[in-house]
């Protein structure tokens, strides 16, 4: 197949074939891993194929993970990076000193780190609100805002923000929508569809869905954008590994599949919590009881398989997270396997208590990563420890 997948496929066969061809000599049917940091060039100043000549430039694994995610998220080009957080660095140091901020406050303990302690100091400014509402953004707006940043669904909370209004609230303010879409994949989501400019992904989550990378990735819909985000990349250096950018390919091809196992046990394990005596309450857009399940289903097409659950203390939470046998105690989300962690003590510990209190990251308050693993056995698990 061409490594341009004909935008008429649907999203399996491009996740399987977008932005990868066989190799050219020997008829490979996998994208070779390209283990190379420079390329003999055939004349002075000549790099071959007008961009090969350094491997922080360019490289041929990367460029094909890059065209299999622009092709996912409906974007015309795509951006690879070390880590999520290094391609959402990349999205805000696209601006200058003074220029402003409009950041969603619930999001991903290390961005909101990053934002506060390592741009803060380089002039930028920041502000953070509940963008649910519309009224907060349009009043954090400034003359120097240029950016919207948003995730949803956050972490941990599930808050879900409109795109399609947040999207026109930017670019009536003269300002670019970034969307962090870790949390739904883009085989659930696709904000550049609703007006986004910026798609980011931690591609360390579902997009590898294996547990054995770090990669982030950008989709945009507008090529300058792009060719802004890969001039930073070159200028600082923030590239991920040909070795990465292969297992992350590999991972895509199943994106499908494993999505829709996250999404039917997501929903299943939700569904448990929220009947469970033992539980306060559930987090997860998929329910009815959800206060933004109308805007999740007019925007998703599945819920995930990430699900928080407050039970109520810190003791209970520990007692959780640490006698389960299925969901392991860990960091991070989005792989086949499932996990299971305390927000306020592990990805959120460096948001500054009273901020984390009042966007309900309580002590009492676990996330879980429900994997591919069958369903009855996760449910087993958890009625095991909540009795």
């Amino acid at each position: 197949m061409s490594d341009e997948a004909p935008a008429g496929l649907r999203f399996g066969t491009r996740a399987v074939h977008a932005g990868v061809a066989p190799e050219p000599v020997t008829g490979a049917i996998m994208t070779p891993i390209f283990q190379t940091s420079t390329y003999v060039q055939p004349a002075v100043g000549e790099p071959n194929l007008g961009r090969y000549d350094y491997g922080r430039t360019a490289n041929p694994t990367r460029e094909a993970l890059e065209a299999n995610i622009a092709a996912l998220e409906h974007g015309v080009a795509g951006v690879a990076f070390s880590s999520g957080l290094a391609a959402i660095e990349a999205i805000v140091k696209r601006l200058s000193a003074g220029d402003h901020v409009i950041s969603e406050e619930n999001t991903y303990g290390g961005t909101t780190r990053m934002f506060n302690y390592v741009l803060g100091r380089l002039g930028l400014e920041f502000s953070f609100v509940d963008t649910r509402d519309p009224a907060q953004i349009a009043a954090a707006r400034r003359d120097e805002t240029k950016l919207i940043h948003v995730e949803t669904p956050t972490n941990p909370m599930m808050r879900i923000c409109d795109l399609r209004e947040t999207a026109e609230l930017a670019h009536d303010m003269g300002a670019l929508l970034s969307v962090d879409n870790t949390f739904a994949s883009p085989f659930n989501q696709r904000p550049l569809e609703l007006g986004a400019d910026f798609t980011v992904h931690s591609s360390t989550k579902y997009i590898n869905g294996h547990s054995d990378v770090i990669g982030g990735v950008v989709a945009v819909r507008d090529q300058a954008l792009a060719d802004e985000l890969l001039f930073i990349r070159k200028s600082s250096g923030a590239v991920p590994g040909p070795m990465d950018c292969w297992l992350t390919l590999r991972g895509v091809k199943t994106l499908h599949l494993r999505m829709a196992a996250h999404n039917a046990n997501g929903l299943a394990v939700a569904r448990y919590l929220e009947a469970h005596p033992n539980v306060d309450r559930v987090h997860y857009p998929g329910l009815p009881s959800h206060p933004q399940h109308e805007v999740a289903v007019s925007q998703m097409s599945g819920f995930t398989g990430m699900v928080s659950v407050d039970v109520g203390t810190l003791e209970r939470a520990k007692n959780l997270t640490e006698h389960l046998k299925i969901f392991s105690l860990a960091e991070s989300l989005g792989g086949v396997e499932s996990l299971i962690s305390v927000p306020a003590l592990m990805t959120h510990g460096s948001v500054p208590e009273d901020r984390r209190l009042a966007m309900g990251i309580t002590p009492g308050l676990v996330r879980l990563s429900v994997g591919i693993e069958d369903q009855a056995d996760l449910l087993e698990d958890l009625d095991r420890v909540l009795g």
